[in-house]
């Protein structure tokens, strides 16, 4: 028995509740607000969040809870929850079928289990800090893929796009002519949990909160992959910007991405 094993049932747990609420709710009408000229929430967001707020303080009542629509809640404390209830928003308002619900344990800076369920597929990634990472219960690794024109990566713009030069177009140009095919899916989550299982090779962005990436995050170095921000630098879980891969293809990524 893993030392967290009572923490990753509860995000199990948590997840899987709030997936089944958002898919039994997926495709009705919605109620959307704006937080930004793209940037929605939904009634669902809140409804999620409320679900897993709920289960986790229920079971540890000490930890606190960083999470997307509530801000810091119930204490910023050495140890806290890291929760994005529906990374995909967008998606999921428009009844595009791949959102995510994202929950992640941080322990003194470092994170050190991550959850994301897919709830239209009902795939269940899990990983724990010096275990491993897996898929429905079965071990995960990163792609072996060791050629850029070969490989298949994922990004996503800013909700500033509209307004912030710094919106990712000109890496995006940069990498289109350099790799087999570009993804845009609008989940961080998912596409970090794509990395780690070796659909994708590798994913970057420019404009992301910890919620969005603390649990792929762990997902992408347990599963055997490499994580850095863009520009080179130490991935920081509050560093805004990230880039993943399956290692081999780090270098030639960090080069085109610096243009």
């Amino acid at each position: 028995m893993s030392k967290f094993s009572a923490e990753v049932e509860a995000a199990v747990a948590a997840a899987r509740a709030a997936g089944s609420l958002l898919r039994e709710r997926f495709g009705g009408p919605r109620q959307i607000r704006h937080k930004g000229a793209t940037d929605l929430v939904t009634e669902m967001d809140q409804q999620a969040e409320t679900l897993i707020s709920r289960i986790l303080q229920a079971a540890f009542p000490a930890y606190g809870l960083l999470a997307e629509e509530g801000g810091a809640q119930f204490g910023a404390r050495a140890t806290r929850w890291v929760v994005d209830p529906l990374d995909g928003t967008t998606n999921y308002a428009h009844g595009y079928p791949f959102f995510a619900v994202s929950i992640a344990l941080e322990e003194a800076g470092q994170v050190i289990l991550g959850v994301v369920y897919n709830p239209i597929l009902d795939e269940l990634f899990v990983a724990e800090r010096g275990e491993g990472a897996s898929l429905n219960g079965r071990p995960i690794h990163v792609s072996a893929a060791h050629e850029l024109g070969q490989s298949l990566l994922a990004s996503g713009f800013p909700y500033t796009a509209w307004t912030n030069e710094a919106n990712n177009g000109r890496e995006w140009n940069r990498l289109l002519k350099r790799v087999r095919s570009l993804r845009s899916d609008g989940s961080a989550s998912l596409d970090l949990c794509h990395v780690a299982m070796g659909r994708l090779d590798g994913f970057w962005e420019l404009n992301l909160n910890p919620w969005d990436m603390a649990a792929g995050a762990l997902l992408i170095q347990e599963a055997g992959g490499r994580l850095t921000q863009v520009n080179g630098a130490p991935f920081e879980l509050y560093g805004r910007t990230l880039l993943a891969s399956n290692g081999h293809l780090h270098a030639g990524l960090l080069a085109a991405l610096a243009g």
